[in-house]
């Protein structure tokens, strides 16, 4: 089952900022982070993990030493919502 990929608006910012940054490994990461939401969004690279706490509800995904992917899982609709790709988690 393919999952939908929505984007946040920070989402998008986020991944354009990182693209200008010309960070290509970070690009590529995140290009294969979305290939696997799209499969499976609870596992795979990029230290998946759920959120707690506060975050409770939402996921995250490695990019890179200082980036995080941010996403929520909706299994009734099929569909993965990207919140945000830049800085970590704890910095919210």
């Amino acid at each position: 089952m393919a999952y939908i990929i929505e984007f946040e608006p920070k989402a998008v910012q986020d991944i354009a900022e990182l693209k200008k940054s010309g960070n290509k490994a970070s690009i590529t990461k995140i290009e294969r982070l979305l290939l696997e939401l799209r499969e499976h969004p609870t596992t795979g690279t990029g230290q998946v993990e759920p959120l707690k706490d506060n975050l409770s509800g939402f996921w995250s995904r490695r990019i890179d030493k200082f980036n995080r992917m941010i996403y929520t899982i909706e299994e009734e609709i099929v569909t993965v919502t990207v919140i945000s790709a830049k800085g970590h988690y704890n910095d919210k």
